[in-house]
């Protein structure tokens, strides 16, 4: 199999599912990771049999080290080599900081940064071996500058960049790029809370004018993977239309 491939978790929600699409575009097989919404990636992958790639769809709560375990052999049992992994699973809390619960704090730094240290410590010892890969990480403008009602998901999104940054580090000597997105304000179901009008004051504080759209997100992803960008290492990239400047 000569083709890439690229790992992604959180692949149901509308930055995973625009994700998949720019990867797959750039003709890459495809291991779409998700917890409870399948039909977006049935949807993806009833519309995109029109090539020789591979597209396979696991279940798994990236919270649980046995399913973890679980989706990672089934991976390596169907592929070789991971080339890409692209760690997009995450979740959100909205609550003043101390009504915040100690389950809440847990539950949002288990999906949002112990899923992504345990897939990266999985496919990591591969890469090393090959000498190459890449691993990229989404993050949060939240986790470079904070937000208020928002500490745990601030706090984990933070967590996720510092941890980025230290395996560049450590990883980057095996010819590893390890790099952050942080997306800013994006038309995505997770802003669903958002009314129109605050919707409309928050496109008015973006200095580019608007909403930034998941596809925003994944360009820089597929450029980030790509051999343009391979002297590119512990970066935290915004892509946020210049919200947090």
């Amino acid at each position: 199999m000569s083709n890439k491939t690229a790992v992604i978790s959180g692949a149901s929600g509308d930055i995973g599912i625009s994700l998949a699409h720019a990867f797959y575009n750039e003709n890459y097989n495809l291991v779409l990771l998700y917890n409870k919404n399948k039909k977006p990636i049935d949807d993806f992958i009833d519309t995109h049999k029109y090539r020789d790639l591979e597209v396979i769809a696991l279940k798994a709560d990236l919270s649980d080290e046995n399913q973890v375990d679980n989706a990672v052999k089934e991976i390596k049992d169907n592929f070789k080599n991971i080339d890409v992994l692209i760690n997009n699973a995450g979740i959100s809390l909205i609550k003043f900081f101390d009504e915040t619960g100690l389950e809440e704090w847990d539950k949002i730094f288990n999906v949002n940064v112990k899923s992504a240290f345990m897939l990266s410590k999985a496919f990591i010892p591969n890469m090393i071996n090959r000498k190459k890969g890449n691993i990229i990480n989404i993050s949060s403008m939240w986790g470079i500058s904070g937000a208020s009602m928002e500490v745990a998901y601030s706090a984990s999104k933070a967590a996720l960049i510092g941890m980025s940054k230290a395996l560049s580090k450590e990883v980057g000597p095996s010819n590893i790029n390890v790099n952050v997105i942080a997306p800013g304000v994006i038309d995505t179901k997770m802003n669903n809370n958002l009314s129109d009008e605050d919707l409309e004051v928050l496109s008015e504080e973006t200095p580019m004018g608007r909403i930034g759209k998941p596809e925003d997100v994944a360009n820089m992803a597929v450029f980030l993977a790509s051999d343009k960008a391979t002297f590119i290492t512990g970066q935290v990239i915004s892509v946020d239309g210049g919200f947090i400047l």
